[in-house]
């Protein structure tokens, strides 16, 4: 079975860019840049992937998602460096990040990656979108991400590896650890809610509760909003968790409109962007403009040697 690696490419920059302190020979610092890099290398020593696609948040995040609720990703707090010094102003640090954000994208273009980005659409859509692609088919599709937002899309082929985590998901794993099978995380979810990006759920209910008290969860089927409240009517324990379900189903119903990624939010121009880019991909590495681009920032000096003997693999087998 050949492995298509899918990266949540902002999930690893940021990742890179917190711990990292590196800084360019002209003192800028480079640490997501060059951090990146280096996690790709070791993923790509680790998992040998048989292609790769890394998936970056279009222009404006999802505009579908924050008409639905527009506080939606609202209030989150700036990304906090794990060390002491700060050479730059709040302003000269944006501009770094997005400098940064750029020679990246610049360098992974000299590479057999194909990366993919819309406007107005979140990585998640995209990478749900490929993993679900028929154009894979009969591959192991490897998510690279911390976000939970992925244990919906595990199956018999999609696997989750959560690098903060050090841990792999799969389907049974998932339905094992938590007792909510895959198809039902998304509504798990939003009836829990999701503080990371501001979306309330229901007061004192957690997996845990929706594992013990609904465990229809479990099963592989879809469990419908209609199904979840009629569970929670025909309950005569007289505890308060049913009735704060049913009292929060407006809330159920638009978190889960947010959440889900079973039908990617992305318009039909937007996915035939996408199947196009993957069908008319031919990889190529420019390895010499590669490891110009490298020097020039102050990165070219450490062993790539498995990052681009994957790249050599890539291009063979294509």
């Amino acid at each position: 079975m050949k492995r298509l690696m899918i990266i949540d490419a902002l999930n690893a920059y940021f990742r890179a860019y917190i711990v990292d302190p590196s800084l360019s020979p002209t003192g800028n610092p480079i640490g997501g840049y060059k951090g990146f890099i280096k996690i790709l290398q070791k993923l790509c020593r680790e998992m040998k992937p048989d292609a790769i696609i890394i998936a970056w948040d279009g222009v404006g995040g999802s505009q579908r998602r924050r008409i639905t609720n527009k506080n939606y990703k609202e209030g989150r707090k700036p990304i906090r460096l794990n060390r002491n010094v700060r050479n730059l102003t709040e302003d000269q640090e944006m501009a770094n990040k997005v400098w940064q954000q750029m020679r990246l994208i610049e360098l992974l273009n000299e590479m057999p990656i194909i990366q993919l980005m819309i406007d107005g659409v979140e990585a998640d859509d995209i990478i749900a979108h490929v993993s679900q692609s028929p154009l894979y088919k009969g591959w192991q599709k490897l998510i690279v991400s911390s976000d939970k937002d992925f244990f919906q899309l595990c199956d018999d082929e999609t696997v989750l590896w959560r690098p903060i985590q050090k841990k792999f998901l799969n389907m049974n794993t998932i339905i094992k650890e938590f007792g909510i099978h895959p198809v039902n995380f998304a509504m798990a979810r939003a009836v829990v809610g999701d503080k990371s990006d501001n979306l309330d759920g229901v007061s004192g209910v957690g997996l845990k509760t929706i594992s013990k008290r609904f465990p229809f969860f479990k099963e592989e089927k879809d469990v419908t909003i209609a199904q979840l409240m009629e569970s929670c009517e025909n309950d005569n324990s007289g505890l308060k968790v049913f009735k704060n379900i049913i009292d929060s189903q407006q809330i159920i119903k638009d978190n889960y409109k947010i959440m889900q990624l079973y039908s990617p939010s992305i318009s039909i121009v937007g996915k035939t962007y996408i199947n196009e880019t993957i069908k008319n991909f031919e990889p190529q590495f420019n390895k010499m403009g590669s490891i110009k681009r490298m020097i020039e920032d102050g990165f070219g000096d450490w062993n790539t040697s498995d990052l681009f003997s994957t790249f050599k693999r890539i291009i063979i087998s294509a």
